[in-house]
């Protein structure tokens, strides 16, 4: 993810999380700590076409990465793109050298817990009220050794009837179904 993505992110973040959406300042904050030496983020787009219908993010400190956001367009859920996020962030966590990945997910959100398990993402406790408005708790989640997780995840559910799962870069960007910083010139 780039300067240039925010804009149609915060698009689809309000679209997803229209009660507790990221603001453009909390992505630009994020951004800032992902380039050069020093990073400790790693943010990803994904596109169809020229449209942006995934992203993510994760921050590390130390031998721990924190998964700080991951969210796909409605219209692409069940073709995998999820997954292929969720890959790229353990990449990230593995080239980090990250031990270990903690996240928080909606209690509700079953489908996001369904994948994550199936990385081997663990529950290991939960946060009261954590998602506001709405009181909603999270349910936090542990992978260990992350290098792992990538090289070998449970095989995905077979995909849900929908658009078809490449995702082709668009105009001035490179080429790869999923496109990040690592990616951009």
């Amino acid at each position: 993810m780039r300067w240039w993505d925010i804009d149609p992110v915060l698009d689809l973040e309000r679209d997803l999380f229209p009660e507790d959406a990221w603001s453009r300042g909390m992505f630009w904050s994020e951004l800032a700590h992902s380039r050069g030496p020093e990073a400790t983020r790693r943010y990803y787009v994904a596109l169809a076409g020229d449209r942006i219908v995934g992203y993510a993010g994760l921050a590390a400190q130390g031998d721990q990465g924190d998964v700080q956001t991951i969210a796909v367009a409605r219209d692409q859920w069940g073709t995998g793109l999820g997954g292929r996020l969720l890959t790229g962030l353990l990449r990230a966590a593995t080239a980090f050298e990250c031990g270990e990945v903690l996240l928080e997910c909606r209690v509700d959100n079953v489908r996001a817990q369904k994948l994550y398990e199936r990385f081997g993402f663990e529950a290991i406790g939960f946060r009261r009220g954590y998602y506001q408005p709405g009181n909603v708790d999270a349910v936090v989640m542990r992978l260990t050794d992350p290098a792992t997780a990538v090289a070998d995840p449970a095989p995905p559910p077979a995909p849900e009837a929908g658009p078809p799962s490449g995702l082709p870069s668009g105009p001035g960007r490179p080429s790869g179904p999923v496109q990040g910083t690592d990616l951009h010139g």
